[in-house]
């Protein structure tokens, strides 16, 4: 099973995508070319991907392995961000340094 990190707020997606990104072992400028982007517009992205437009979200998700799964119940409005990468401790955010 993957590994799943609940995402309640738009301000917990930027250490997500960030922590995603390092887990696969990739650099902004990688990301930006499998993407078809300059690195600084990808920068941009990441660094506030709640400007982002869901179709940019969901070409980045694709590129990080990332699946989104909206759930309802007692977490209402919880969406759920899953990883492929087969590992399951602790969440991609929190291994990113600040």
């Amino acid at each position: 099973m993957n590994p799943v990190y609940p995402l309640r707020t738009v301000n917990q997606l930027r250490p997500l995508l960030v922590g995603f990104r390092k887990a696969n072992g990739l650099t902004q400028k990688e990301i930006s070319e499998r993407l078809g982007v300059t690195q600084q517009t990808y920068a941009r992205l990441e660094a506030n991907p709640g400007r982002a437009s869901i179709e940019r979200l969901f070409r980045v998700f694709t590129v990080l392995g990332i699946e989104m799964v909206l759930s309802s119940g007692p977490s209402s409005s919880l969406v759920r961000l899953e990883g492929n990468s087969g590992k399951q401790d602790a969440s991609p955010a929190r291994r990113e340094k600040w």
